[in-house]
């Protein structure tokens, strides 16, 4: 069962929570990663969920998360999402891609970042009608820490995204798919749990 709601400028489709996110990809037969979503544990049906702080209190904002983002994106627009890192984290997703399916993941994937606890790297790549670009890994600091809140900001410019962690810049992204307003899908996933998105 799908509940539809919206949430500032997304209309969100969610999805159960989950237990483990350690491997999230999985590489297909035409060699493309493919998302995976484990199944929920006995002991998880008994977690809250995260709930958004005003007038949609009915509704979760349960990781994985997927969202409308209405319009697309274009210059001067921005995504923003409050969440706070799990106690035990291995990584967590943020996905901006083209399409409101449920294939995972599309073939269009403008920007997905990947934070990973171990080695404490934010990686970021593209995925142009299927292929995979090349990865960017370096950072000036790495701003998430277990079981404290953080605040992601993805700015969309003319021909890049600046991503700011609570205020500080992290890092620049080159536009990979030029097509801006057909980036209309957010997921997140992984070991953290959002708090709010506008």
């Amino acid at each position: 069962m799908q509940t539809n709601w919206t949430c500032s400028s997304f209309s969100a489709v969610c999805l159960p929570q989950i237990n483990d996110m350690a491997d999230t990809h999985r590489v297909t037969a035409q060699g493309r990663k493919k998302w995976v979503v484990p199944q929920r544990s006995a002991t998880d049906k008994n977690k809250p969920s995260v709930r958004p702080p005003d007038r949609e209190a009915e509704k979760n904002l349960a990781v994985p998360f997927r969202g409308h983002i209405t319009g697309g994106m274009c210059p001067g627009k921005k995504v923003v999402m409050v969440g706070v890192v799990d106690s035990r984290p291995d990584r967590f997703y943020i996905a901006l891609t083209c399409g409101r399916g449920t294939e995972e993941p599309p073939p269009d994937v403008a920007l997905e970042l990947c934070v990973r606890f171990r080695d404490r790297q934010v990686l970021r790549r593209a995925c142009e009608s299927g292929s995979w670009g090349d990865v960017d890994r370096l950072v000036p600091f790495f701003p998430f820490i277990q079981d404290l809140p953080f605040k992601i900001e993805i700015h969309c410019e003319q021909s890049r995204f600046r991503v700011f962690v609570d205020g500080q810049k992290l890092f620049d992204f080159h536009h990979r798919l030029t097509s801006l307003g057909d980036i209309d899908t957010l997921w997140i996933k992984g070991s953290v749990s959002i708090t709010k998105l506008a």
